[in-house]
Formats: C-alpha cells, sequence, structure tokens
C-alpha cells in the first residue's frame, strides 16, 4: 500500500475510481489528490491515444480499458472491479481540497447510517472560482457505498441515487475549463450537440419558439436569479453560454426534426 494513503482501519479504506480519455495533462494530479485518501486506484480509461493510461499505471492506478458506454454506465465500470466498499468517484479536472481530505479521514465509515457523501464542487474557468450564476455551492455525491448504490443509468450528467445521503461540510475544486474561449466552444458543440441527439432518440420535439425560450431562460435563469451578474465577465460568460447552449440543442433538435438530409447525415448510435 503506498504510505501517501492513510485510510485508518480495513472497514475504512476506499477505492478511487476515474474514467478517462486523453487526460494526459489531469490524471497526475487527480490520482495524487485520490491517493490521500484512498487505498486502491482505478481509472477507467475508453481508448486514450495520449500517455494518460502510462502515467496512471506509474502513479499505481490499475488500468481497465472499456470503450465509452456514457457517463452513469462508464463511472459503474470502476466501482464492479473496486476491492474496498466505499468508493470515491472523481472526475479527471477535479481535486479534493485540503478540507474535503480532512472532512473524509474524520468519516467512521464502518458504522455511518448513511450509503453516499456529498461534496461541494467550486467551479473554475481557468484559475476563477466562479461563486455564483449555479455553479456554486455545487454538490455532487461522489463518496458512496458501492454495495448499496451506484451511478444511475444515464449517458449524460449521472450522479449517484443514495436513499440515505449527507453533505459535507467540504469542498472538490472542479477545473472544468482553461478559459472562456473553450466555455462556449464545448456549449455550442458537443454539449449541445450530444444533448439534441438525446432528446430526438427519447421523442422530445420543438417548434420555432422552443429555441428562444429555452435560451432566454437559460440567461435569466444563470445571471439573474442566481446571482450571475455578481461575478462580472465571468458570470455574464457563463450565462451567455448556458443560453447559447440551451438554444443551439432545441435548435438542432428542430433541425433533426424537419430537415431529413441533416437527420441522414447523422449517426444516432454514435451520440459520444
Amino acid at each position: 500500500m503506498n504510505p501517501d494513503r492513510a485510510s485508518t482501519s480495513t472497514s475504512n479504506k476506499i477505492t478511487g475510481c476515474v474514467i478517462t480519455l486523453n487526460e494526459a495533462h489531469n490524471i497526475e494530479d487527480c490520482l495524487r489528490s485520490l491517493a490521500q485518501v484512498c487505498d486502491e486506484l482505478i481509472v477507467v480509461d475508453s481508448g486514450s491515444s495520449d500517455a494518460t493510461c502510462e502515467l496512471a499505471r506509474n502513479m499505481g492506478a490499475s488500468v481497465i480499458d472499456q470503450p465509452y458506454l456514457g457517463d452513469g454506465p462508464q463511472k459503474n465500470v470502476g466501482p464492479a472491479q473496486a476491492t474496498h466498499r466505499w468508493v470515491l468517484s472523481l472526475d479527471a479536472d477535479e481535486r479534493l481540497t485540503d478540507g474535503a481530505v480532512t472532512a473524509i479521514h474524520g468519516l467512521a465509515l464502518d458504522s455511518t447510517p448513511h450509503d453516499g457523501f456529498a461534496l461541494r464542487r467550486r467551479n473554475f474557468i481557468g484559475s476563477r472560482w466562479v461563486r455564483h450564476a449555479g455553479w456554486y455551492p455545487d454538490y455532487c455525491l461522489r463518496l458512496y457505498d458501492r454495495e448499496k448504490v451506484a451511478f444511475r443509468d444515464s449517458r449524460q450528467h449521472s450522479s449517484v441515487q443514495a436513499t440515505n445521503p449527507c453533505e459535507l461540510d467540504a469542498d472538490l475544486e472542479h477545473y472544468s475549463f482553461a478559459n472562456l474561449g473553450e466555455l462556449f466552444v464545448k456549449a455550442s458543440g458537443r454539449f449541445s450537440n450530444r444533448a439534441a441527439k438525446i432528446m430526438y432518440q427519447k421523442g422530445k420535439r420543438a417548434n420555432a419558439f422552443t429555441p428562444f425560450l429555452h435560451g432566454s431562460n437559460a440567461f435569466m435563469r444563470k445571471f439573474v436569479f442566481q446571482a450571475g451578474f455578481r461575478d462580472g465577465v465571468d458570470g455574464f460568460s457563463v450565462a451567455l453560454s448556458a443560453s447559447v447552449n440551451a438554444y443551439l440543442k432545441y435548435a438542432k433538435l428542430l433541425e433533426f426534426q424537419r430537415d431529413a438530409k441533416v437527420r441522414e447525415a447523422e449517426d444516432f448510435n454514435k451520440v459520444w
């Protein structure tokens, strides 16, 4: 066992799990963060062409090769192979704060009545923590008893379905966007395209007003009701990117409905 991993008893030991695709720039910091509280590290990789897998193995992680199944199913692959009952699942661009490490070390996992623990998530653009616009506190349940609960079987934005969770007074750090440009590229590109495909496959439909209404509502919710204006340009950018994402996913859905040429050119079996 790595001496830096400090679980205090067999029943308190934790397996850290991460899903990856070309995360060489993130994986070492993520695994180093997990190793502060985990006795076992598992990386589930979906075909990285960079050094992700090699770096993960060098950090002491077991690497499982698994073509991408969608968010929830993919995040359930590692826990199924875990040695320990308790699992801490992080994305490759997430890190535990010192407060989170302390809080997790203080848990009596062998006797807790809870089946999962949630941490607040600090979301960053570059090195800037966005504190409003619905970005904080962004509670995410990441530490859980795999014998009782798991990620729900959703291919997009899945979460652990705990029945008796506890919110910890501690934070994760999420370096989700390297800069403002990336914030808009992801919102207008694969995020909206993925959502539109899923909605179309589920039989959802849009009309000519739907994109505008959803785009406007997203901006108002983020900038006004969730106080994005308090974060200045970053808050405005978050609200605007949410608006762009909402507008485009419904506009693309409408396009799939009314344009057979566009629809036939799209591979709906390749949502990811």
